[in-house]
């Protein structure tokens, strides 16, 4: 969401504010409202995403995130390598002190009561309409109806124009010499 730096539109710049939580009683209502569903673990960031507990794994073992040497695997690539002992030492860009390897024990147990679904893909799951899935007409109704405290502003901004959105942000940045 962050493309476009200070150049970007107006437009973009509410739209970012909004799904970043940003601004008057905003909240972060889109990550408040959508969660991984775990299948086979090849599709979810093991450091990232919330896929176990309630936050990210690099905020619960920031220590192991810091030295991490590839901080955008997967779950699926961190369980392998966690688990065979020839390949621990790949996983890490030093070796690790004894304080720390207690952190990779209590990591590597976070895959013990977590089963894993061979041939199933990770899926994103939107709570807000669990049958159907995320929808623009969703997301807005959510923004306009919701008795969260919702900047009404930023919300008119994005969704009440006359023209498409695309011809809109095309326009906006052509204008602005935004390439």
């Amino acid at each position: 969401m962050k493309e476009g730096g200070s150049h970007c539109s107006a437009w973009w710049r509410s739209l970012s504010r909004i799904c970043e939580g940003v601004g008057e009683g905003v909240g972060s209502w889109f990550d408040n409202n959508i969660r991984r569903v775990r299948g086979n673990g090849r599709g979810t960031f093991f450091w990232h995403d919330i896929w176990v507990g309630e936050i990210p794994l690099k905020l619960k073992f920031p220590r192991l995130f810091d030295l991490s040497v590839d901080k955008e695997c997967s779950v699926e690539k961190m369980r392998r390598e966690l688990g065979a002992v020839d390949e621990r030492g790949r996983v890490w860009r030093r070796r690790l002190m004894a304080w720390e390897e207690e952190s990779v024990r209590e990591c590597f147990m976070l895959f013990h009561n977590i089963v894993f679904q061979k041939h199933v893909e990770d899926t994103w799951q939107w709570l807000l309409d669990l049958i159907h899935g995320y929808s623009v007409r969703g997301a807005y109704r959510f923004l306009t109806t919701s008795t969260e405290l919702v900047d009404r502003y930023q919300v008119v901004d994005i969704w009440h124009q006359q023209i498409p959105s695309k011809v809109l942000v095309f326009v906006d940045k052509c204008q602005k010499g935004v390439k």
